[in-house]
């Protein structure tokens, strides 16, 4: 299936998608030079944000949302994988829902965090998204994939899940001045070969 996001496809792969955290099943043999060490300055980073209202969206299993403080909100289109980080990060609630058109009322959060999302979305769908961010929270936090370990800019990436099935899935990697260029300024948190973390305000 090639659509920019595939809702199925975060459904299937709910059981399985921390195995690309982790480096386990398909991702056993992959060599990651830097990459564990990476993400363990990715959870610092964000658990060193100030506490306070959260919204995660797209937060999928909760890998990232448990590393949240304050009181943290996560949303995500599939119940699969809400199931997984209702488990994952107990302390924070969740609700079932499009990143695209956030339920919830102007103003609600202090911060929108989002992990692995933005980087998927064509032109369209990211200027919907950041409209919808920047309604519910004055604060926008994104990780997602550098550019420094990717040969390309954006792809149609081919993933291949346990059971067998294949899917393509559109992906952008960013350097931190083209990613905060995109989102008219801010700051980079982390800056690293697999991973980038900005944070980007609305007045």
């Amino acid at each position: 299936m090639r659509e920019p996001t595939a809702p199925a496809y975060y459904d299937r792969r709910a059981e399985e998608y921390d195995d690309w955290y982790e480096g386990k099943g398909l991702f056993a043999e992959r060599s990651r030079p830097g990459f564990s060490d990476e993400l363990v300055r990715v959870t610092e980073t964000l658990a060193s944000l100030e506490p306070c209202r959260t919204l995660d969206v797209a937060c999928g299993t909760g890998f990232l949302t448990r590393h949240l403080r304050g009181d943290v909100t996560g949303l995500d289109q599939s119940a699969r994988m809400l199931g997984v980080a209702a488990t994952r990060a107990p302390e924070a609630s969740f609700a079932q829902g499009d990143g695209l058109a956030l339920p919830f009322a102007d103003r609600s959060f202090d911060r929108v965090v989002t992990g692995h999302f933005y980087g998927h979305l064509d032109d369209r769908q990211r200027t919907r998204f950041l409209d919808e961010a920047r309604r519910v929270a004055p604060e926008l936090v994104i990780v997602d994939a550098s550019r420094v370990s990717s040969p390309v800019g954006e792809e149609w990436s081919r993933r291949v899940l346990n059971d067998g099935t294949e899917w393509e899935v559109y992906k952008r990697y960013f350097t931190p001045d083209e990613l905060l260029a995109e989102l008219g300024g801010g700051e980079a948190l982390l800056a690293g070969a697999w991973f980038l973390v900005v944070r980007t305000c609305v007045a």
